[in-house]
């Protein structure tokens, strides 16, 4: 055959392989899609959103209901109670910490951010005051959106809220806010965006400003208050609710103990300092606000790193403090209080606080302002928050003797006991809708268990009825209402998830299934790999190696079945990837051979362990990459520039050794024309790179022109320079004139060109500690390369890449992990997403946010493994065709290989999340780590078929 017919009979072959390549990984990728999205749809269910709203009307259904009853609906003003408050003004201080609030005299140490809000403080502690201190307790998961769910449904949010709205962020359900609106109280928002997103027709003025910019300290909060304050002076408006975001941003980018932190703290004391005056002054008999309510309230709290989003106490634990501008006549609060925890601040003033189940929010401020409580809440009608408006409340120390006039308290008493009647009827029924309408619903055993305590509270009101005067029958009553309404939130929140087991043993099935295919792919193609040989015989073998990455990636996998371990997974894949690199050194000890490697390769596991642990404090990461002095990490003192200086030189030298690495490769390798472009591109980036660090330092004065290149301009070309570089090799792979002298080194040439292109964006995505990681990488990676000839002994079966393709992969994981992210969306790095941008754009911030979660984890590795494969000599084979073909097996084998590991960590995930889908942790700990991982593998499927097109062309 003559040369040129040759040629087209391989290309014509390539092409048939090619798509042969490509739509066994598709298939896999179909695979593992199905497996994940038919276990999803059993496993992230909710609760059922009903339908149902409450109205004033409802209340003739009820047995609380008495026409003759002077506390209830014959009011003009009010619907089921009689309101107490006229007005409420609600001031959201997003991830407000409860140590920011109460008093540093409550816990163990002080700390800077502590008794920053002293005006909290100095009104809380004035005697006579109605205002307290609250720990408000947060249900998990703690993103905003959910807690504002929540706090307005009074409902439980789940992991995932799945609704009738598919893909709409608007409530559907009946909430706090469409009942204020409903019932004619006028709304005034301002602050945070996602109030008119959840609540899209309910205010009567609204002010939004954007949230998502997390680098954004300032723009939602200038924009509170310049609308607070004219609107405290208007009548208007019924319910005023400003939301600010600076706290939660300054805790993002910088966390809580940091500069920023405590001036948006003192901002705030400020800011609360001068409404307060403003509601006094107007707060006289027949003023303004002679009957307003002020909440001052977090969503959520956040971890000393910033984060939020999972269940962790620091996380759970916010504040709310509350302030009645009501003048209560004839009594006063006694000095003992039955929930309160009393203590004296740094001034010596003795200040109280106690805890509410923001649970219970919706469901007080409904009764405070006399309007319907939401049909799906089950929470409680808080009684401290209820008496600081409503009058006092003190029932354990209460005695005829203690001078308090009884029969106002008596006429309170019973007011209160109305409220939580109507209460307790409002959550019984929802349950009993719920149960009948929901697809699982309550077990019997569960409902028989409610009907019992509810039956009970009604005998106990029905003879409350025909004794009113007796103070321990109301005690009495309400000790029913309260055992029968925390019984259904404890079994709400062990139960409410309706999980659908035949689902998830489905998809359960189908990605076990996919292990199968992995398994049958892979030892097929060893039969298609031993037809490139000379026949042998009798030397196929196993090597201790090999059997160890089986053990390692299995080991691995089990231990997802622990949430101790997988809270270390870090640690748990460093060591095994340590256990890895000191057998391979014994090795080279033992053969005398590739000593310097082994050796390199087990140094370098330590600094990524470092890595991890400081990965696992965000606070940590910045502090050491970004300067905030990090001596803390290292026992230097903070007098100290040494670590300093280190920290910011460091960074440099390695991107240095990086870009020289590029330029020995494309100076001693065959690489020509646009592939040569590509990797000159990323040497001309990482210039660009170390220019905008340069400028971030002292060098420069910080003018607006330096500000724009350094934060804006160059991430920005960064980002061409990489699109342009993957056109180029996309162009390059059409076009096929791209070949060099061999078709291993024609691989190495792409690999390098590829994994060129994607470092620069993800290293500036990463900050400083992106060289240095990115240069372990390329170590790790070189040493696995090289010590793989140890293990060869004649094996070319896929057993003989088990170990350095395991290798691999417990790398990626280590990358992950030591790049300052975990297996929790508080473990997302937002403000990476905003690199180069201010303004927010749902495509363009989740792609960077993408980049920097997976680039080096993912991406990375799937786009490197042709090099296990291509640096691999053979040359027994003499015929260049068989190489190619031999070739093209093992790189498939290699990526199915490596597709196998990735799913087997998937599956015990999988059947890990099912074991415990009734756990504490479930929601905090579990699903956000089966997220992480289906997107983390279908990531990787997608790379494997990208991969399959551009290293097989």
């Amino acid at each position: 055959m003559s040369k040129s017919g040759s040629e087209v009979w391989w290309k014509i072959e390539n092409l048939g392989k090619r798509r042969w390549a490509f739509m066994v990984f598709l298939g896999m990728l179909i695979l593992h899609g199905s497996a994940i999205l038919v276990f999803t749809r059993g496993f992230l269910l909710t609760r059922t959103e009903l339908s149902q709203y409450s109205h004033c009307s409802d209340i003739q259904q009820s047995p609380c209901f008495s026409p003759l009853d002077d506390q209830l609906v014959n009011h003009s003003k009010g619907c089921w109670t009689k309101p107490a408050v006229d007005r409420i003004v609600i001031i959201v201080l997003d991830a407000l910490r409860y140590d920011f609030v109460a008093p540093s005299t409550f816990f163990e140490e002080k700390k800077p951010w502590m008794d920053r809000l002293q005006v909290l403080h100095k009104l809380a502690s004035q005697p006579g005051s109605f205002a307290k201190i609250f720990k408000a307790i947060a249900d998990p998961p703690t993103t905003s959106l959910q807690r504002l769910k929540g706090l307005t449904t009074g409902g439980l949010p789940t992991f995932i809220d799945v609704g009738n709205s598919f893909g709409a962020p608007a409530i559907i359900e009946d909430n706090l806010i469409y009942q204020m609106a409903k019932n004619g109280k006028r709304v005034v928002m301002m602050g945070d965006d996602t109030w008119v997103q959840l609540f899209p027709h309910h205010f009567n003025i609204s002010h939004p400003f954007p949230s998502f910019n997390v680098k954004d300290l300032d723009t939602v909060d200038n924009g509170c208050i310049e609308h607070l304050f004219p609107y405290l002076y208007k009548e208007d408006w019924d319910v005023l609710i400003a939301h600010f975001l600076g706290v939660d941003h300054a805790g993002h980018i910088f966390g809580v103990d940091s500069t920023e932190m405590i001036e948006k703290l003192d901002q705030y004391n400020g800011i609360l300092e001068k409404v307060v005056d403003v509601l006094e002054s107007l707060s006289g008999p027949g003023g303004l606000h002679e009957n307003t309510l002020l909440l001052v309230m977090g969503d959520h709290g956040q971890t000393i790193n910033g984060d939020h989003g999972g269940g962790a106490p620091e996380e759970v634990e916010t504040s709310l403090f509350a302030m009645s501008l009501q003048k209560h006549p004839s009594f006063s609060l006694p000095s003992e209080t039955d929930s309160s925890s009393c203590r004296l601040d740094m001034e010596k003033r003795k200040i109280c606080t106690s805890s509410i189940e923001q649970l219970d929010f919706a469901t007080t401020v409904s009764a405070l302002l006399g309007i319907p409580y939401p049909f799906g809440s089950i929470g409680r009608v808080n009684p401290e928050l209820y008496a600081l408006a409503a009058g006092t409340w003190d029932l354990d120390n209460f005695t005829p003797e203690s001078g308090i006039n009884f029969s106002r308290f008596e006429r309170w008493m019973q007011n209160y006991v109305n409220v939580l009647c109507m209460n307790t009827w409002q959550v019984k029924r929802y349950i009993d809708v719920y149960s009948a309408s929901s697809v699982i619903g309550f077990s019997d055993k569960d409902m028989s268990h409610v009907s019992d305590l509810y039956a009970q509270a009604h005998d106990i009101w029905l003879h409350t009825k025909e004794d009113v005067t007796s103070l321990p029958q109301l005690k009495k009553q309400v000790e029913a209402y309260s055992n029968f309404l925390s019984s259904i939130a404890a079994l709400a929140r062990s139960k409410w998830t309706e999980f659908n087991v035949k689902m998830m043993g489905t998809g359960l099935c189908i990605l076990v299934f996919s292990l199968f295919v992995h398994i049958f792919t892979i030892k097929k193609l060893d039969k298609l790999c031993s037809s490139c040989y000379l026949p042998r015989g009798g030397n196929f073998v196993i090597s201790f190696e090999a059997i160890f990455a089986y053990a390692a990636v299995l080991i691995r996998a089990f231990s997802f079945l622990s949430n101790s371990f997988i809270l270390e997974e870090g640690k748990v894949a460093s060591f095994l990837l340590a256990t890895a690199g000191m057998l391979q050194l014994r090795h080279a000890i033992v053969k005398k051979t590739m000593l310097l490697e082994g050796l390199l390769f087990v140094l370098v596991v330590p600094f990524l362990r470092v890595g991890i642990e400081l990965g696992q404090s965000k606070q940590a990461v910045n502090s050491l990459f970004l300067k905030s002095f990090p001596s803390w990490t290292v026992g230097i003192e903070r007098s100290s520039n040494l670590w300093i200086y280190v920290a910011d030189i460091l960074p440099f030298l390695a991107l240095i050794i990086l870009a020289y690495i590029l330029y020995k490769s494309i100076r001693h390798s065959s690489c020509q024309g646009l592939f040569k472009f590509v990797v000159v591109g990323t040497i001309f980036a990482s210039s660009l790179i170390a220019l905008a660090w340069a400028l971030d330092g002292n060098l420069f004065s910080p003018s607006m022109v330096i500000v724009d290149i350094k934060a804006y301009w160059i991430p920005r070309i960064i980002y061409v320079f990489g699109l342009l570089q993957l056109l180029l090799l996309a162009i390059s792979l059409l076009c096929g004139k791209e070949k060099t002298s061999g078709w291993e080194e024609d691989t190495i040439v792409k690999a390098t060109a590829m994994l060129s292109a994607w470092s620069s964006t993800i290293i500036i995505l990463s900050g400083k500690q992106g060289p240095l990681v990115a240069l372990a990488a390329v170590i790790q990676g070189w040493c696995i390369i090289r010590l793989m000839t140890l293990e060869q002994d004649g094996n070319e079966s896929s057993t003989s890449y088990s170990s350095p393709v395991a290798k691999s992969s417990l790398l990626a994981v280590c990358l992950f992990f030591c790049t300052g992210h975990w297996c929790a969306f508080d473990g997302l790095r937002y403000a990476a997403a905003f690199v180069g941008f201010d303004e927010f754009n749902l495509v363009r911030q989740a792609a960077l946010l993408t980049i920097d979660t997976f680039g080096f984890s993912h991406i990375l590795p799937v786009m490197g493994l042709p090099l296990i494969v291509a640096c691999r000599q053979h040359p027994e084979i003499v015929q260049a065709e068989k190489r190619k073909r031999l070739f093209f097996f093992q790189l498939c084998q290699v990526y199915l290989m490596y597709g196998l590991i990735m799913a087997t960590s998937m599956t015990l995930t999988i059947i890990c999340v099912t074991i415990q889908r009734r756990h504490l942790m479930v929601w905090g700990l579990f699903a956000p780590k089966f997220v992480f991982d289906a997107v983390g593998l279908l990531l990787t499927d997608f790379f494997i078929c990208f991969a399959s097109l551009y290293y097989f062309a």
